[in-house]
């Protein structure tokens, strides 16, 4: 009976961990057009709110851009041999936001961040950050990957046992 407990209480702290997922956004770059020459001047990231959890994707062509975190003096100045603090290359790379604050990203080819392809974008914390009220206790369902879990449902098993 122990052990049938101690699951179901794996079960719900699996759902706690997979929560903050489920309002997580994928934000496309460049929408369906992607990540391109002359991005900068669409203003794409204008009017969006990016929060930690969230994840930018990244579709381009592989062998004609890249994909380069950097610092703000770098994406200001286009500097390609700059301290790139991230690289992909892969034309289908997706970027999670893991901390608040500004990002600066630009394509490494020669020209193309000279010629608009650049994107900074500031980082929101989580909302209910550290000072947040504590969730209800009411059961709440959440969404991930198609499952839905309802940790009241999960949380009752648990007590029955």
């Amino acid at each position: 009976m122990a052990y049938r407990q101690m699951q179901l209480l794996a079960v719900v702290a699996a759902v706690a961990c997979l929560a903050p997922l489920a309002s997580a956004t994928v934000f496309m770059v460049g929408d369906e057009l992607g990540w391109r020459a002359k991005f900068n001047e669409t203003h794409w990231a204008d009017n969006k709110t990016f929060t930690v959890g969230d994840s930018l994707m990244f579709m381009y062509p592989k062998d004609n851009h890249t994909v380069a975190q950097v610092g703000k003096d770098d994406f200001l100045a286009c500097n390609l041999q700059g301290n790139q603090m991230k690289l992909w290359d892969s034309g289908n790379d997706v970027v999670t936001l893991d901390k608040p604050g500004k990002m600066w990203f630009i394509c490494t080819k020669p020209n193309h961040c000279l010629n608009g392809m650049k994107l900074v974008i500031d980082v929101q914390a989580p909302a209910g950050g550290p000072n947040a009220e504590p969730p209800s206790a009411a059961p709440v369902s959440y969404t991930v990957g198609g499952a839905v879990a309802a940790a009241g449902a999960v949380l009752a098993a648990v007590l029955a046992f």
